[in-house]
């Protein structure tokens, strides 16, 4: 295909790519905001709430390396395109269900256990494909595409999720995600996931292996690479210590301070609105040219705004003091959060070889998903034993020293080699010249 062709191509990409992300992300966010809301409404429970996100979170943990090895192995197109239409599936299953029988917590906990399965195999597909869909010059510009619409949808989900739950019945709200889903299906269909693909022929037709031996064989690359090991490691003590962060901030503001129920959702949204806000920027930006110590950077900033929240409880503020505070913290966070995820992002669909690309986001989502939980469990219970100011001064020191260790200077060389270069002195330019 003539390069002008392409490159009109992966425009093209670029806008259907965001579209569809922007539908599933949001229509995701909008359906666990309305389910979780029925499910307290008709159970008041939080035990049976806390089961449908286990249904949610359980899958992604347990199966992201086989999501990985299918993304490899088999047509990504495929895979995404058959991903969305059993979204389509297991909603209409449970309208079915609810227009038939009436809604059970059991339909919804499988549909929910689905619904996370195939938004497992539909991400980390797109994810090991944006440097296939794109050229390699916008690469960052479609991972800040993709942060904007996670952006929109963590800020707009939970507002029209409440308000079609008030306003709709279930049956319509779960054909509007039915249509929804429809939509991303006719998007994707329309997109060459082998636009920009590097592989050979030889690659394709390679020896068979076996799932396990693929899954181990992508386990030995990310081994033998020692900047993505180094990433993966700083990703998973950065899910480990945002367990802190998440439990301590709800817990600070809520049983501490006494904040208002509209204030604290005021200053969590003005997370997402920084994280849209910094996902712009990227998109407006040339390519960073250390995309590593950019998100070194932002991760001492991300310690040091965690340390932070505890603040209020050492110092005394007004109670409109406090608003103002956590809302401009909160703002830094989404912020600082984009610094820290675009530029790894970006590095890691380049630096890693197109045939491994699957297994290793398949590997870093099942570490991230296992941490995540277990930080919150920890955390939650540090919170009730330590003042919290303690636990999260702990956790940001924590984070600030694992980080200045993992991404030390050698390190820091080695993924970017020109940083150890020293830049000729006045007196050898001018020798030069003469």
């Amino acid at each position: 295909m003539d390069m002008t062709l392409k490159l009109r191509k992966a425009t093209y990409h670029l806008w259907t790519f965001t579209i569809s992300k922007l539908i599933s992300t949001f229509g995701a966010s909008v359906y666990s905001f309305g389910i979780s809301f029925y499910i307290l409404s008709i159970t008041g429970s939080a035990t049976s709430f806390a089961t449908n996100m286990i249904c949610s979170i359980l899958p992604r943990a347990l199966l992201a390396p086989f999501a990985g090895y299918a993304a490899d192995k088999y047509s990504k197109k495929k895979i995404v395109i058959l991903a969305q239409i059993c979204s389509v599936l297991a909603v209409s299953g449970l309208l079915t269900v609810s227009i038939s029988l009436g809604l059970s917590l059991v339909a919804i906990y499988i549909t929910t256990c689905v619904l996370s399965i195939t938004s497992l195999f539909s991400g980390v597909t797109f994810s090991s494909s944006i440097a296939n869909l794109v050229n390699e010059e916008r690469i960052q510009k479609a991972m800040s595409f993709n942060q904007m619409s996670i952006s929109i949808a963590t800020i707009g989900g939970p507002a029209v999720g409440g308000l079609l739950f008030g306003l709709v019945s279930m049956p319509t709200f779960l054909v509007i995600h039915i249509i929804g889903y429809a939509v991303a299906v006719v998007l994707e269909a329309t997109m060459d996931f082998k636009l920009f693909t590097k592989k050979t022929e030889e690659v394709l037709e390679e020896t068979k292996e076996t799932m396990f031996q693929s899954i181990k064989a992508g386990i030995q690359y990310l081994k033998q690479h020692r900047i993505l090991t180094v990433i993966v490691w700083v990703a998973l003590v950065i899910n480990f210590c945002f367990g802190a962060f998440q439990i301590g901030f709800s817990y600070i503001l809520v049983e501490k301070l006494n904040v208002e129920s509209t204030h604290f959702g005021l200053t969590e949204g003005a997370l997402s609105v920084g994280m849209l806000g910094a996902s712009i920027y990227f998109s407006m930006r040339k390519d960073l040219k250390y995309p590593l110590v950019t998100s070194k950077r932002g991760i001492f900033i991300m310690g040091i705004i965690m340390a932070a929240v505890a603040l209020p409880l050492l110092v005394t503020f007004s109670y409109f003091g406090i608003i103002s505070f956590y809302f401009v913290l909160m703002f830094a966070f989404g912020v600082t959060m984009i610094f820290v995820n675009t530029p790894i992002g970006v590095l890691m669909q380049k630096r890693i070889d197109e045939e491994y690309r699957g297994r290793v986001f398949g590997i870093l989502e099942t570490m991230a998903m296992a941490l995540m939980p277990l930080g919150m469990v920890i955390f939650g219970f540090l919170y009730d034993i330590i003042p919290a100011q303690w636990v999260l001064l702990g956790s940001s020191s924590l984070l600030i020293i694992a980080v200045l260790y993992m991404l030390r200077p050698s390190i820091m060389k080695q993924a970017h080699p020109e940083l150890g270069e020293k830049k000729p002195s006045v007196e050898t330019i001018e020798t030069v010249t003469s």
